[in-house]
């Protein structure tokens, strides 16, 4: 049979597609440069030992869920070697470990825990002896905070503890992209994934170096994450602002300057409703499901439209005091903020903005974008208007 003649053309085709079946049975993933080979569990003092054994280097992250209690690790580029789709466990906090593939590339390790833990530690180990690659994970009771000490003195008056102290606002930072996709490609090559990557990073550094907030990222490393499941990040962490972070790409290469867009079902012009349009593109669902239990449709509408109202409001704040900063560091487009359909901005309840530091497509620019120094004075402009967003709003 020719390698040419439909028929054994035919035939490859029906080994891939059943090579293809087998690992979707399995639960394997078919592609990624690092498997997943072993886990393993033990007890090291008060702590419950988690280790994920690899036969090469990867990139991760952890979160924790509630209701019921887990803790989530996402392992970048990894496919799986094994095939169960969990494990019993039944050490320490750890009753079951799950596996999945949620998205291209990624695979999911779901502990199940008896009550709610925090990884404390996470150790990252090259090979040693007859261990390969390995990724340690000590996990610990979360400890709930003790309530003020409102003691009685001996002379019978009733005195205040030290209270304690205020939260502070979480920012949740969305770096664009990610994995299989890189986002807008500049003229030397660049990746916008990895810019806007580095940017998040610095920007988080920043901000926790004032003390006044705490900053959670989607991604912080080479991992696609779906659009509404970014929106769900934020919303479960909390969070009282959301920036996404992207670079913009442009037919033509004079174009230039940054870009400052929040929600709207209508976009402001034609160029806000392609961008919104190719940015989509990345992500198959619809916004999100809002789901109420203890309401009927309507009035589930009615509440979900009211905060959103209230959060397009302040995200529009946002964004004029953003604009107003970033005037002073770098190039700004005319009618700087703009309104697009983003899906990623559809939290009902979180001010929203997403951020075009600039144009790919424009060398001038992707070379600044790509100069730590640049992005530093930029991103300084960025803090000092969450600065003074937050002054006047309560975490």
């Amino acid at each position: 049979m020719r390698p040419t003649s439909p028929g054994y053309i035919k035939v490859v085709m029906t080994v891939i597609m059943l090579t293809l079946m087998v690992s979707v049975k399995h639960g394997l993933a078919v592609a990624g440069e690092t498997a997943l080979v072993n886990v393993r569990t033990g007890i090291s003092g008060e702590l419950t030992r988690f280790v994920i054994d690899l036969d090469g280097p990867a990139d991760f992250r952890t979160f924790t869920l509630d209701d019921p209690a887990r803790i989530v690790i996402d392992l970048s580029q990894v496919s799986r070697a094994m095939s169960e789709r969990e494990r019993g466990i039944d050490t320490g906090l750890i009753v079951r470990a799950r596996f999945g593939t949620p998205a291209v590339d990624v695979t999911r390790v779901v502990l199940d825990l008896v009550e709610p833990g925090v990884v404390q530690d996470t150790l990252v180990l090259e090979p040693e002896g007859d261990y390969g690659h390995r990724i340690v994970l000590d996990i610990a009771p979360r400890v709930a905070p003790a309530p003020p000490d409102n003691t009685v003195e001996d002379d019978g008056i009733l005195r205040p503890g030290i209270k304690p102290a205020p939260p502070v606002p979480i920012i949740v930072l969305d770096p664009g992209h990610g994995g299989p996709d890189p986002g807008a490609v500049g003229a030397s090559g660049a990746h916008e994934k990895d810019i806007v990557l580095a940017a998040a990073r610095e920007l988080k550094a920043m901000l926790e170096e004032t003390g006044r907030y705490h900053v959670v990222m989607t991604r912080d490393g080479d991992w696609i994450l779906r659009l509404a499941d970014r929106v769900l990040f934020a919303r479960a962490a909390g969070a009282d602002l959301f920036i996404s972070i992207h670079a913009d790409s442009i037919d033509n290469p004079a174009v230039r300057g940054t870009g400052v867009y929040t929600l709207s079902e209508t976009a402001s012009d034609k160029e806000a409703e392609a961008l919104a349009r190719n940015e989509n593109r990345s992500d198959l669902i619809e916004g999100v499901d809002f789901v109420s239990i203890d309401y009927d449709p309507v009035t589930t509408n009615i509440l979900i439209d009211l905060a959103q109202r209230d959060t397009k409001n302040a995200s529009s704040e946002f964004a004029g005091i953003l604009a107003n900063e970033l005037i002073r560091v770098t190039e700004l487009r005319r009618n700087v903020h703009r309104f697009a359909g983003f899906r990623v901005l559809k939290a009902p309840d979180v001010p929203s903005v997403l951020i075009e530091m600039g144009f790919m497509s424009n060398p001038a620019e992707e070379r600044l974008m790509r100069d730590r120094s640049w992005r530093r004075t930029f991103l300084a402009g960025v803090v000092r208007a969450i600065d003074t967003f937050m002054s006047s709003r309560r975490p």
